[in-house]
């Protein structure tokens, strides 16, 4: 899970509202790039949803639905990278709680106006490069997660996984396959 990335590479996700490809960049942000495509050629993201789709801000997924699985991953933190790129519209970014926090958790930009993150450590590694027309249909109705909005809690993910999401958050919409394109 530690190998170096190719300086530029594609990884398709194919979700419950299609398919989607991210280009991504070592130059913009090589721990960043390296964390996602070892997670993808692990399979990490499959199976997993989109538990945060805020409508004109973003939608966040990477809190796998198998609980063991996110214990071994909830404190395997990569290092920052310096922020060359801006978030906007399409740009693909790894989530972050502050300085030294990022582990699996990404977010794809749904506006220009997301640029106002860059200041705070957010660097985007990737692009989607086709089917953004997908990522603006994901289900967006439960909003921000709890305790904010109606959506879901990151803890109950992280403890009780897919099963939460499903009886809980029916609708959210999901990873069924990501892959390294070649």
């Amino acid at each position: 899970m530690n190998l170096k990335a190719p300086d530029t590479y594609r990884a398709k996700l194919a979700t419950s509202k299609g398919d989607f490809v991210i280009e991504v960049h070592r130059d913009w942000a090589p721990n960043g790039a390296d964390r996602f495509y070892n997670l993808v050629k692990a399979g990490y993201y499959n199976d997993t949803r989109f538990f945060r789709v805020v409508s004109g801000f973003m939608a966040q997924i990477g809190i796998h639905g198998k609980p063991e699985l996110n214990a071994i991953w909830r404190d395997e933190r990569i290092p920052d990278d310096p922020v060359v790129k801006s978030n906007t519209r399409g740009f693909v970014s790894f989530a972050t709680a502050g300085p030294g926090t990022r582990t699996t958790q990404f977010f794809i930009n749904y506006d220009d106006g997301n640029s106002r993150l860059d200041t705070m450590g957010f660097s985007p590694f990737g692009q989607i490069t086709s089917g953004m027309e997908v990522v603006d249909k994901l289900f967006a109705e439960y909003g921000e997660g709890a305790p904010q909005g109606r959506g879901p809690s990151q803890g109950r993910i992280q403890s009780e996984g897919n099963a939460y999401l499903m009886r809980d958050f029916p609708q959210l919409d999901y990873v069924k396959e990501a892959t390294i394109l070649p």
